[in-house]
């Protein structure tokens, strides 16, 4: 199976013997990992009980012009070599998919891709894949498919008709399962922020993308790290992604992911390490990985602009395509970015208890890295103070809000988003598109339409701006269980996506 991303396509893999010099030719486009296999192969068939054939062996991946990356195809190498040979059935083989690495010693060990190989084996009509021991769990969460786990070459042709002794072998062990955040930090921890904790659950509620800006200290992470817990579960779909995000990234799979994932790179971060990419299989990045799920930015200005600007497309496409010189991957990348910013380089400006001692250039400078194009797709933008002693003592007093609570209400709007939206493509409003808002079935009144339209008038919003304030508006009465947001709905949603909010 050659993956592309998180689709796949079967790769025939043919073998012939010619009376020459005897070698092991493979063609088909490997790569640099999947010559070596030829390496590996031999040593594995020999050290499984059979003999290499004495004459030139050659070995066809197929279709040619589709490239091939990693150790995967090891397994279905050996196979067609000792069907050649006769050593096993030819005939029970065929319709099979085998995926694999072999160890010299002929045991199987895991590849990264497992899920979304046996998914993409399932679209192609196949009915049985053969995978190393330690992916059987992995392989099994794909219905309407025979998995076949074995432990070693040896035991595989045994299975198909050779003529040997079972030996039992250790089989090689995955990876680390990578779990879930099963137990996020609860919303109650947090002390004051009353503002900013509603802002968190109207982004979850519609799926926004939120910007903080505060000082140093003021509970910008904090608050960022309890958004997942809001979330819904991912099912379905959905979920299969994010579990085939996971398998193709390298991590151990034994369940589907039912949570958001979590992503927070470090500002040093390359744009392949966030977009995708790599020299040989083209790699998920950051964007994908938090798929379904949360993308934060902590101390955004410090990551490179170029980075930042690469974000601009996945944030409206919820895809992200990757290109290189022989191959192309698309991979998902719907997901709700956070970013986190200090005011100034030295954190102060703004703050009620602080002296900012940076000229006005270098505050310019310094949130100019965040560009005006990026910065019209963020939904929410809020200013976020420290906690002061007064609010601290009246938490004391006051009952906190909790996760579980806020979480309900987010479930609850977002079911009334989906009846709303039954019969479309879409169920959260971040996802709708503007001509649909628009449309006169779906407009909200003139009456209350009047603020957002003299805000487009004056230039104070993008046409992009003005359709993101109408999905906010949206989310807010969803909250609110009105059946179309009225004008103090698209005030609000006005003033949260205000620079100054």
């Amino acid at each position: 199976m050659a993956l592309e991303g998180l689709t796949g396509r079967i790769v025939e893999i043919e073998a012939a013997l010619t009376n020459q010099k005897p070698a092991l030719k493979l063609v088909g486009l490997p790569d640099t990992a999947l010559r070596e296999a030829q390496a590996r192969v031999r040593s594995a068939v020999e050290h499984s009980g059979f003999e290499m054939p004495s004459r030139h062996l050659t070995v066809n991946l197929s279709p040619a012009a589709v490239p091939k990356h990693g150790s995967g195809f090891d397994l279905g190498i050996a196979v067609a070599v000792l069907g050649t040979t006769g050593s096993i059935e030819r005939e029970a083989v065929g319709d099979a998919v085998f995926l694999g690495e072999l160890g010299l010693d002929g045991r199987l060990r895991p590849v990264p891709g497992v899920l979304p190989a046996v998914r993409a084996a399932v679209r192609a009509g196949r009915s049985r894949i053969v995978v190393p021991a330690a992916s059987e769990a992995e392989a099994s969460l794909v219905d309407g498919i025979e998995v076949v786990a074995v432990p070693s070459l040896r035991a595989l042709a045994i299975r198909y008709g050779a003529p040997l002794d079972p030996v039992d072998v250790e089989p090689v062990p995955g990876p680390p399962v990578r779990r879930e955040r099963r137990t996020a930090a609860d919303l109650a921890d947090v002390v004051g922020h009353v503002e900013a904790i509603e802002a968190l659950v109207v982004a979850a509620a519609g799926g926004h993308h939120l910007l903080m800006t505060g000082p140093p200290g003021a509970g910008k992470t904090m608050l960022a790290t309890r958004l997942p817990g809001l979330l819904p579960d991912l099912t379905g779909d959905a979920a299969l992604d994010a579990t085939s995000i996971a398998s193709l990234a390298g991590h151990g799979v034994d369940r589907v992911h039912a949570r958001p994932p979590w992503e927070a790179p470090h500002h040093t971060a390359s744009e392949a390490s966030i977009i995708g990419g790599g020299s040989g299989r083209i790699r998920p990045g950051a964007v994908t990985r938090a798929s379904g799920g949360v993308l934060f930015l902590d101390e955004a200005p410090e990551f490179s602009p170029s980075v930042l600007d690469s974000l601009r497309q996945p944030l409206e496409s919820g895809r992200v395509s990757v290109h290189r010189a022989a191959a192309r991957a698309d991979f998902p990348a719907r997901f709700q970015l956070v970013l986190a910013a200090n005011p100034c380089p030295c954190g102060q400006w703004g703050s009620t208890d602080g002296v900012c001692t940076c000229p006005a250039s270098a505050r310019q400078r310094y949130l100019g890295r965040l560009s005006g194009p990026l910065l019209d797709r963020i939904d929410i933008r809020l200013h976020v103070d420290r906690v002061t002693k007064a609010e601290l003592r009246l938490s004391r007093e006051l009952p906190r809000t909790t996760t579980a609570a806020a979480r309900e209400r987010v479930l609850a709007a977002r079911d009334r988003a989906a009846r709303r939206l039954a019969g479309t493509p879409w169920s959260i409003n971040a996802e709708v598109p503007g001509v649909w808002l628009r449309h006169s079935d779906q407009e909200p009144a003139d009456s209350a339409r009047a603020p957002l339209d003299a805000a487009l008038e004056r230039g104070l919003v993008t046409l992009r701006g003005h359709d993101r304030v109408l999905r906010l508006a949206w989310t807010l009465a969803d909250l609110g269980g009105l059946d179309r947001p009225g004008r103090a709905e698209i005030g609000r949603a006005l003033t949260m996506r205000s620079p100054g909010a």
